[in-house]
């Protein structure tokens, strides 16, 4: 291998996810551990509380016969129950199977049989409706646990409230009072904890296997950094679904801080104005958000005050030159400095309740425009980088040293090497995945022999020792808000439900929503407008006709019921004519050249996200 680091030192002391928290619990019982909403108020759970409530929903699972390393899922969106669920499962030593709440019923369905799912816990009766609907392809389903709700007569038997497993795990409390002691004692590092699916290249979702070790390191690893101290103040909304906000919980737990959950997008600015935390960790797409809300505020105030905003921002930005560089601001620049402040920038910090001292970006790539802006504004975004297959937290920038277009330096105790052939990216700690569930070959094609994972990333390390990533070695997309799409799946139901396309080029890796761009077949789209009063119109016509778009549009529909949201078409163009191979768009073998195809259409697609960049 051509570049590598060494793993910078780390300080282990958890063993598991399950021990820190008994551990916690055990001393620091009074002080706070999270806060949630409920209505318009937002309440407190002590660790304590938190504590006796896991260890009742942990013995209400060994009731129901629950053992180690059985699979339990979580479908919900994300709430402090969420969490409390976790630590049960983990707690009676089952290993959580994490299912996005805005998953179809085919991929839940999926996902449980898959994982062989014993007990799931779902959120609501919008979710429980979707087991119900595909009960008969989940063969180890036992039981349905409903976090808000009760269950209809219907279901009785296979659905039970939470409240009464809660009920059932303190009789079996009362009966067996070490029950959740002599489990959490008996967890070893490769017992498996998680298992979270993400997109694979065919469609199918991937079973990562995360044993308690993965998370034990990260825990460990973020505490090695001190970013983040007992008394900050965290607000969480990331789904915890996904590994970026799982790992999350699991540094809240070996750090000792107070959370606030919340997964409720919509309410998250106010939530901020509210909770007043002094941390946050986020994707992308929520600082494009906020980007665009501000400049767009300014641009509209129009006269004085956009001159005003303008004239700040070039002041934040020669004060940001300045720290990134190790140095603070003197004279007259300090003093415009703290002008800007008064005048634009404290009302960007109030947003977010003015105590924030630092913002987390992963799940994908940060625009460096994004973070001079924020930085010039005297908020600092740090960006980080990690996998699913990794735990999410590889990679980091640090508040006292950092470098914009970088995610950061690795993790203390994790080693990065570049693959010679081709500068890909390729990691060892132990919060590599253990393989993928059921995927032998998977396994071995994202795992060296002497294991290393291969992140299918290319990169380049500076002379900084931060790495920066420059380019995508799979097809797999990624889009600003976290999310993996597989653009062979959907390109292959579109050409399936309409058969007007002969081509169809799913786009939007590092953008916030998704796009296509789709050729039609020429003898049967022409066949269709001899019946639709457009008889005699030539090909190039038809592409660009009122009446074919209306058409395709409602294949495109189609296809868009049988997606997760955040895969859903949002907007596709109608290129003028097939794609070729004489033209450089097909391989030989009729293989679509992706990126040939984006480069040749580059202004098309930049033209379908225009003035969208905060559109969800």
């Amino acid at each position: 291998m051509a570049t590598s680091t060494a793993p910078e030192p780390i300080i282990r002391s958890t063993t598991s996810i399950p021990q820190a928290f008994l551990e916690r619990v055990g001393k620091a019982a009074d002080r706070e551990a999270y806060r949630y909403p409920v209505g318009e108020e937002w309440r407190s759970l002590t660790w304590k509380q938190v504590g006796e409530r896991v260890r009742a929903i942990a013995a209400g699972l060994l009731a129901l016969g629950i053992k180690r390393e059985d699979r339990v899922a979580i479908l919900s969106s994300t709430r402090y129950e969420w969490v409390l669920v976790d630590l049960g499962i983990l707690c009676a030593g089952g290993a959580t199977t994490t299912v996005y709440p805005s998953s179809t019923a085919e991929d839940c369905a999926y996902i449980l049989h898959d994982s062989s799912t014993r007990v799931v816990f779902a959120e609501d009766a919008s979710q429980l409706a979707k087991l119900r609907e595909r009960r008969a392809e989940m063969p180890t389903l036992e039981k349905v646990v409903l976090i808000d709700g009760a269950p209809d007569a219907a279901d009785a038997g296979w659905v039970m409230p939470l409240a009464d497993l809660e009920a059932q795990g303190q009789a079996h409390l009362a009966a067996h009072p070490d029950a959740i002691t002599e489990v959490v004692g008996g967890i070893q590092g490769e017992h498996l904890a998680t298992l979270i699916y993400t997109s694979g290249t065919t469609g199918k979702p991937k079973g990562v296997r995360l044993v308690h070790e993965c998370w034990a390191y990260t825990a460990d690893a973020m505490a090695s950094i001190n970013i983040i101290s007992e008394d900050d103040l965290e607000y969480l909304w990331l789904p915890l679904s996904h590994s970026f906000g799982k790992v999350l919980t699991g540094g809240q737990i070996r750090i000792g801080h107070t959370m606030a959950i919340d997964g409720r997008i919509p309410k998250l600015v106010d939530n901020l104005a509210v909770v007043r935390p002094t941390l946050m960790a986020a994707a992308p797409r929520i600082f494009e958000k906020v980007y665009n809300k501000v400049v767009q505020g300014a641009k509209e105030g129009g006269g004085l005050k956009w001159t005003i905003f303008q004239w700040a921002i070039g002041v934040g930005k020669q004060v940001s030159a300045l720290r990134q560089a190790g140095k603070e601001p003197t004279g007259f620049l300090a003093f415009k400095n703290r002008m800007a402040h008064k005048l634009v920038f404290s009302k960007l910090q109030a947003r977010f309740g003015g105590r924030l001292r630092l913002f987390i970006s992963g799940s994908a790539p940060l625009s460096r425009e994004i973070a001079e802006f924020f930085h010039a504004c005297g908020i600092l975004i740090a960006e980080g980088y990690g996998l699913t297959e990794s735990s999410a937290a590889s990679f980091v920038n640090r508040p006292s040293k950092y470098r914009f277009g970088s995610v950061g330096m690795p993790m203390p105790g994790t080693d990065l090497k570049l693959a010679p052939e081709d500068g890909e990216i390729l990691i060892k700690s132990p919060g590599v995945m253990r393989g993928y569930h059921n995927l032998a070959e998977d396994t071995a094609a994202a795992l060296t022999p002497d294991g290393w994972l291969r992140t299918g990333d290319i990169g380049e390390v500076d002379d900084g020792g931060f790495l920066r990533i420059t380019d995508r070695k799979k097809d797999l997309i990624k889009t600003s808000g976290g999310k993996y799409i597989a653009p062979q799946h959907i390109e292959g139901k579109i050409k399936t439900t309409c058969p007007y396309v002969s081509q169809a080029i799913v786009h939007g890796d590092r953008r916030n929503f998704v796009t296509a761009l789709l050729t039609l077949d020429e003898e049967s789209i022409t066949k269709w407008a001899q019946g639709a009063g457009l008889a005699g119109k030539a090909y190039g016509e038809l592409t660009r006709a009122p009446e074919t778009r209306t058409l395709i549009q409602g294949f495109i529909d189609q296809v868009n019921q049988g997606l997760a949201k955040y895969e859903t078409i949002k907007n596709f163009e109608i290129l003028p004519r097939d794609l070729s191979i004489e033209d450089g768009e097909l391989t030989p073998s009729l293989k679509v050249k992706r990126k040939a195809v984006e480069k040749k259409y580059g202004d098309l697609l930049d033209g379908m996200y225009k003035g969208a960049i905060a559109d969800a």
